[in-house]
């Protein structure tokens, strides 16, 4: 099965909202990269993980410190392939990565998809792509099967949401706000009529993130989206060494 068809299939068969947790490779230190990524595996539908990057513009303060600790911690895009190529580690669940495309273009995008491919990795976010200029990546990862998943915002016209929802795989990453990551604690009061256009543009799942944080938002947003992404929140349980099944958990748990 292509690695786009196979992240696709996992949310199409998640038991209730999908649930797709965003971690920082590499932070809070190295050592506990795979672990997290076990734990998280055990309630998550699918994982995004967190390219360090010195100009992280889409994130919040959560993100960017971790950001900061994990370049501090010597974490590259090579470091992470070379941890998920560890033999003694296996995840079933689809692996996403997102990433800012500074790093993407220096690693070379044919190289890219191929060490996406053999590493588990289904799909690639890159918040700071513009639409129009992300065929060159696209066409790289399309050799592979990989997904490009797009993002929408509450701002996008609807005729370029249509597009843009046309040309995703794996989803469609719908941003709750404008503005940044983890930054507010109540999600807009119009979310749901437009989670509902994007659901009825969108051949394929739609996610939502930005600022999910409480079990009520995920209960909210699970009837008009077929998954929630949680960053901030999860990243202060493990900055705080708490226990992540038990939070995780508790977001499903309605």
């Amino acid at each position: 099965m292509l690695p786009y068809k196979k992240l696709q299939g996992a949310l199409n068969s998640s038991q209730g909202t999908a649930l797709i947790p965003f971690i920082t490779a590499g932070y809070p230190t190295c050592n506990s990269f795979l672990k997290n990524l076990e734990e998280i595996s055990q309630i998550a539908d699918a994982i995004e993980i967190g390219v360090p990057f010195t100009d992280p513009l889409a994130d919040g303060v959560t993100v960017q410190k971790a950001s900061f600790q994990a370049l501090k911690n010597g974490v590259s895009l090579s470091w992470i392939f070379d941890q998920l190529s560890n033999k003694k580690f296996e995840i079933k669940i689809p692996l996403l990565l997102m990433s800012y495309l500074n790093p993407l273009y220096a690693f070379g995008f044919d190289r890219l998809a191929k060490y996406a491919k053999n590493n588990n990795i289904n799909g690639i976010i890159v918040p700071d792509l513009p639409f129009e200029e992300c065929e060159p990546l696209k066409r790289s990862l399309d050799k592979e099967g990989i997904a490009l998943v797009q993002l929408v915002s509450p701002e996008t016209p609807v005729d370029r949401l249509e597009t843009i929802c046309k040309k995703s795989r794996g989803f469609v990453y719908a941003v709750t706000r404008t503005g940044i990551t983890g930054k507010e604690t109540s999600l807009p009061k119009n979310l749901t009529n437009y989670l509902d256009t994007v659901k009825e543009l969108s051949p394929i799942p739609v996610c939502a993130g930005f600022g999910v944080r409480k079990r009520e938002q995920v209960k909210l947003i699970s009837k008009h989206a077929d998954g929630v992404i949680v960053g901030s929140a999860l990243l202060k349980i493990i900055e705080g060494n708490k226990d992540i099944v038990k939070f995780l958990s508790s977001l499903k748990d309605f």
